[in-house]
């Protein structure tokens, strides 16, 4: 878990069921259900950027793993993944496998471990977000951050990466060293899904449940932990009527306990454990 108190569903017919059932599709397919896992028909090489971009559709199973190098044993059509921690032949064998790959990148926290540590001017580093080596980010601060968040967006642009999911925007809500205000976390999370859309990628907003009706249209897909433990998940509600999937998490809720409403909802839904690895219970 990184933040929080947080292409390919099976052969058409069966996406065709999740849609209409609100279920995620079955990681226990058979491997040649890869065929139409994008969620999306494909468009043709004229195609502008914005049609281009890949644009997951709700029910989509899907795998997330931020400890180590990305283990490819879970046979789902979506991974979401480490930028730093993989290499381009990871995302490759992903795509040969006929999964769609998302880069994992914080944007609104300093992290001691990354090797641009030393490109973020000590202005900007605000209090500790109770992770290790991580400190927020003063996310007032554009022209100094944006090019910094370009440069990590290149990286998983150039290592061929489908999508980016973008950690720690919801800086506006903690105690971060700075006046942050919701003003500034729309600027700088429109900032964020622009990057993104300028270098081909899709972007996900990652939880900032309060700020989804002003970010909807900005974003291509959302990310969520623990909804079912607080009761939010019908606030992810507005993602699933706009077509846009919404890969969800819980840690410690049983899934006796919220996968009925996930399926209802529409949601992408599975139990993780919270560091993140390749273990994984879905809906």
């Amino acid at each position: 878990m990184r933040n929080t108190a947080l292409a390919h569903a099976a052969l058409l017919g069966a996406l065709a069921a999740s849609a209409l059932t609100g279920c995620s599709v079955d990681p226990e397919r058979p491997a040649d259900a890869h065929a139409t896992a994008s969620g999306t028909t494909r468009t043709p090489t004229s195609a502008s950027p914005a049609e281009a971009r890949w644009k997951p559709r709700p029910g989509l199973a899907w795998q997330w793993q931020l400890d180590g190098k990305v283990d490819p044993s879970a046979d789902v059509p979506v991974y979401d993944i480490d930028g730093f921690e993989n290499s381009a032949a990871d995302v490759a064998r992903l795509h040969r496998d006929g999964r769609k790959v998302i880069c994992y990148v914080n944007v609104g926290a300093w992290e001691d471990f990354r090797p641009d540590k030393d490109a973020f001017p000590r202005s900007v580093l605000g209090e500790p977000n109770g992770w290790a080596g991580e400190r927020w980010l003063d996310i007032r601060q554009i022209a100094v951050l944006r090019p910094l968040m370009e440069r990590r967006f290149d990286m998983c642009r150039d290592k061929g990466f489908d999508a980016v999911e973008p950690d720690l925007v919801e800086g506006y809500g903690n105690d971060t060293g700075f006046p942050l205000t919701a003003r500034d976390q729309l600027r700088y999370n429109r900032m964020i899904a622009d990057i993104a859309h300028e270098r081909g990628l899709s972007v996900g907003l990652k939880n900032d449940l309060p700020q989804i009706p002003q970010l909807l249209a900005d974003f291509d897909f959302a990310v969520n932990e623990e909804c079912a433990q607080y009761d939010e998940c019908a606030r992810l509600s507005p993602f699933i009527a706009a077509g846009k999937a919404v890969f969800h998490v819980e840690y410690t809720e049983p899934r006796s306990g919220f996968c009925p409403v996930s399926r209802r909802l529409g949601l992408s839904s599975m139990v993780k454990q919270p560091e993140l690895g390749v273990w994984r219970k879905p809906c």
